[in-house]
């Protein structure tokens, strides 16, 4: 094979058989394309399985994609009552699973397969003669444990950020002795009434993190305790006061998510969770447990157990011979982070965004979902689904497609100062009620502002009226739209713009 050829026959490589690859993968099935989707796990959904516990408080018909579903629907699937908020396993069983079994999207999956690195063909990142037409090389890991080598045309990238979790230590690193005691801390969404049940029940825990994944923690160890009264918790938070900490609560748009940061701050007041100030920097093993030290020298403990509900940050290994642009903060695509910063933004507030947004200097290279925010914790499925819709467009050259991105999103009633903390949107199995959120949004959805959806979990609907998207505009109450001058007759008082159609942004 010739360096130079034109790759346009081959397939476009999708990293990660997640909801938003999966959607890829059918959207390029729509466009005539040929996806081939590699993904590390045994199964589809692979990191879903992981949080499988944890019910979503987003409904069905908002967690599937519109291409997928046009693919299911002809084999006599049905989406799952529209309005009922499933579990992790069953988005998985009952939406991943049917979709991969499909005969157009099976042939091109390639389970246990491990993404190593992805580079040009014959060129190194200094080389330039000829790059764009240089057929990508995507190394792999076989499931026999042997490497392989796989051509594409391009690459899309939704392998998210599940697998590299945010290290205790504030300085962005590990702490000094979390690697040494690393079988005494776990990261994420521990399954504390299931299969972790033994491990945190009756023990003294640490729970590290200010995002919606410490309050799923909080809440589910709350709940053991009261069964397991010896269970004792203790909160670490960065802030030195209270401030946004427990969210938008009243003011959210998602009444779950805001009951969340309510039912937390509720624990706190009760005396149920301690709650600290603490920059950790150091863990240390003893006879007695874990003690936890801060950059100020002050030590807690000691604990059984720590559990670290930090956030995420991608991967970037795999890319390290492309010529990627990411934001030096964020890690997000360079025209993306001002859009998304945490520091600015929450997830209701972030405008539409797509191929262009996406883009690197890396021709046909697309980071998508989850991975495509970096270290920011605010985006949402729905997100995805519209970033693959643009960016397949944009492969296939239908540039007035990839450029009319529509989104509205829900506003969390409050912007992240501490892109370390968790986002996204979903509540324990044990509880149908508003409840936790796990921080791997790349997996979930939070709902737009439905009078159905309020009602279903008590809230005064009268007193939360459904904001209406005109043509031109989202329904998100945001900063700016258009002209100035413009502004009333385009959007009302309260809008930005969706589309491209309208000349704006």
């Amino acid at each position: 094979m010739s360096t130079s050829m034109n790759p346009q026959n081959l397939p476009v490589a999708v990293i990660g058989a997640g909801p938003i690859g999966l959607a890829a993968a059918a959207h390029l099935l729509a466009r005539g394309e040929t996806p081939v989707v590699f993904e590390a796990g045994s199964n589809v959904g692979a990191a879903i399985r992981e949080w499988g516990h944890v019910r979503l408080f987003s409904p069905w018909r908002y967690l599937v994609d519109r291409e997928a579903t046009a693919l299911l629907e002809p084999t006599g699937w049905h989406m799952p009552n529209p309005e009922a908020l499933p579990l992790g396993r069953d988005l998985v069983e009952e939406y991943l699973e049917p979709l991969a079994a499909h005969s157009m999207i099976a042939p091109t999956l390639k389970l246990s397969t491990e993404v190593l690195t992805i580079s040009r063909r014959a060129h190194d990142k200094m080389k330039d003669a000829d790059r764009a037409q240089a057929p990508f090389v995507i190394r792999v890991r076989c499931p026999d444990g042997g490497e392989a080598e796989f051509f594409a045309r391009a690459v899309i990238d939704a392998s998210g950020t599940w697998r590299t979790p945010n290290p205790l230590g504030a300085s962005g690193v590990t702490a000094l002795g979390e690697s040494d005691t690393a079988e005494r801390i776990a990261y994420g969404i521990p399954d504390v009434h299931g299969a972790s049940r033994k491990r945190y029940a009756g023990k003294r825990v640490l729970v590290v993190g200010s995002g919606h994944s410490a309050f799923n923690v909080l809440l589910d160890l709350a709940e053991l305790a009261k069964h397991s009264p010896l269970t004792a918790i203790t909160w670490a938070v960065r802030r030195t006061n209270a401030g946004q900490l427990f969210g938008g609560e009243q003011n959210d748009a998602l009444p779950a998510r805001g009951a969340l940061g309510a039912r937390a701050r509720k624990l706190v007041d009760s005396g149920a969770v301690r709650l600290l100030s603490m920059r950790v920097a150091r863990v240390q093993s003893t006879p007695e447990g874990l003690l936890v030290s801060g950059e100020d020298g002050e030590i807690v403990g000691p604990f059984d157990e720590v559990i670290g509900a930090t956030g995420f940050r991608p991967n970037l290994e795999t890319t390290r011979e492309l010529r990627v642009g990411l934001d030096a903060a964020l890690e997000a695509p360079t025209a993306l982070a001002p859009l998304i910063d945490p520091n600015v933004h929450s997830c209701g507030t972030v405008p539409p965004h797509g191929a262009e947004e996406l883009k690197h200097p890396e021709p046909n290279f697309f980071i998508v979902g989850m991975k495509s925010y970096g270290r920011a914790p605010t985006f949402l499925t729905l997100t995805g689904y519209e970033q693959v819709l643009s960016v397949v467009a944009a492969l296939v050259k239908d540039w007035e497609a990839a450029r009319n991105v529509e989104l509205v999103l829900p506003e969390t009633g409050v912007c992240s100062t501490d892109a370390g903390g968790g986002g996204g949107c979903g509540s324990s199995a044990n509880e149908i009620t508003p409840a936790s959120v796990v921080s791997e949004a790349e997996l979930l959805v939070a709902t737009p502002r439905s009078v159905s959806v309020l009602a279903g979990f008590g809230v005064d609907t009268d007193v939360l009226p459904v904001l209406q998207a005109s043509a031109c505009c989202s329904a998100v109450a945001q900063t700016t739209c258009c002209e100035s001058s413009a502004k009333d007759a385009c959007c009302g008082t309260t809008g930005t713009t969706t589309s491209s159609t309208c000349g704006c942004q």
